[in-house]
């Protein structure tokens, strides 16, 4: 099929120079826990999230009277309304609100992709949902992987190969680059056991010290939002 599209993966957002081109869907995955965070926010009624890279725009924003909700090596910071996790928005609390979110590596990597054609969030929490929608764009898809600090990360690459198995299952996708089918190995390899085969990642070892596994084992089961958020000029909505 000479016009399937093509869909690859760029491990950590210091790669994504290489792989930036006009007229495609990047997809920002940042599995534990930002984008899973963000699903989840959708998911229970939250209107908008407007993602920031620094904690000095967030403490702006703060200061404007916004919901804010920060996060730096894994922790809340102090003086903001929330962190990281997802089940900080499980409450409806936020409905019909407007969140602004800064992480270590999430937030960072959707803002690196916002001249982007098109950007989406992607986790686990909506992969299937999500798979689809891409299928049905005819674009080609970047599975942009947030990392940690542009160093690679295991669950974001898995993630990532999770979408690769779904688009090229399709038939209408194809992929050229290792990282891509490494992805999709990866992906293969832990499918049946994602806290297993993530035992001894660092960043679940990073969590499981601030004692969030719960957060951890939400964040690795898939299918659990029918949510796409889009980066409408600085902020994300439904699509």
């Amino acid at each position: 099929m000479e016009n399937r599209k093509k869909v690859e993966v760029c491990h950590t957002p210091s790669l994504y120079h290489q792989y930036e081109k006009e007229n495609q869907i990047v997809v920002a995955i940042d599995v534990l826990r930002a984008t899973s965070a963000m699903c989840t926010a959708f998911d229970n009624g939250v209107e908008k999230i407007i993602p920031v890279s620094t904690i000095e725009e967030a403490k702006a924003y703060k200061a404007k009277g916004y919901i804010v909700a920060a996060e730096r090596k894994g922790e809340m910071v102090e003086g903001f309304d929330l962190g990281n996790s997802p089940f900080g928005y499980t409450d409806g609390k936020y409905k019909g609100e407007t969140i602004v979110i800064t992480t270590t590596n999430g937030t960072r990597a959707i803002n690196m992709a916002k001249d982007a054609d098109t950007v989406v969030i992607g986790s686990l929490l909506n992969l299937d949902y999500l798979s689809d929608w891409l299928i049905k764009q005819n674009k080609d898809v970047l599975l942009l992987a947030s990392g940690w600090k542009d160093r690679f990360c295991l669950e974001d690459t898995i993630c990532a190969g999770a979408f690769v198995d779904n688009l090229i299952k399709s038939t209408k996708f194809t992929c050229d680059e290792d990282s891509s089918i490494a992805a999709k190995y990866l992906y293969l390899s832990a499918k049946d056991n994602y806290m297993a085969f993530l035992k001894a990642s660092s960043h679940r070892r990073r969590l499981k010290a601030l004692d969030l596994n719960k957060d951890i084992k939400y964040c690795l089961t898939p299918n659990q939002t029918n949510v796409i958020p889009v980066l409408k000029g600085d902020a994300l909505e439904l699509i």
